[in-house]
């Protein structure tokens, strides 16, 4: 497994975003159109945010969480306070991002961070909301939306974890060379001069 002092900064940083904006098109566009039972959808950029999370550490978590909730704050259809998106996001991002050194010994690990995002991410943004005085933030619509979000968000995560994982790797490098790695030729004829 590469480290991530083996994975280019721009490359990552730019697939971070490229995977955000992939995520905000399709949760407008498809996910918050599916008829699926209870009126709620799957949260691809939650999804998202923790796959990135889970590949690229916690610091990476914690910017593309916060990065990926501005961008919902202000989408259309947003209908809330601007920055609750933000606020989770980037708290699940960090504490997903801690978790990333226990995927190579796990294949559990994604799974259930998919499963506690998922939990902890409908429960914060219905805290928040609570606090705010949201009207559709009462306990009798959190304990109704809780399980079919949990629910919808683990089935669609091998789908959105594999995609992120599939992109994220095209940017590092091999391992084998660096570039001060020579071949023993050239570098006895460079030293020669």
């Amino acid at each position: 497994m590469l480290s991530t002092a083996d994975v280019s900064p721009a490359g990552r940083n730019l697939t971070a975003a490229v995977a955000i904006v992939v995520a905000l098109v399709l949760q407008v566009s498809v996910a918050n159109r599916l008829p699926l039972p209870g009126a709620v959808t799957p949260d691809l950029v939650l999804l998202t945010v923790v796959a990135l999370a889970l590949t690229g550490g916690s610091l990476i978590g914690l910017v593309s969480g916060f990065g990926a909730g501005l961008a919902a704050d202000i989408i259309p259809p947003a209908d809330h306070t601007i920055g609750r998106y933000a606020l989770v996001y980037c708290l699940i991002g960090y504490v997903c991002g801690l978790a990333s050194d226990e995927m190579d010994r796990s294949s559990v690990v994604p799974f259930a961070a998919v499963a506690a995002g998922a939990l902890a991410g409908t429960v914060l943004y219905a805290g928040l909301g609570m606090m705010l005085g949201d009207p559709r933030a009462g306990w009798e619509n959190v304990s109704r939306i809780v399980p079919l979000q949990v629910l919808y968000d683990v089935l669609a995560s091998p789908f959105v974890v594999w995609a992120v994982l599939r992109v994220t790797r095209r940017f590092e490098r091999d391992r084998s060379r660096d570039r001060f790695d020579l071949p023993a030729a050239r570098y006895r004829a460079l030293s020669r001069m």
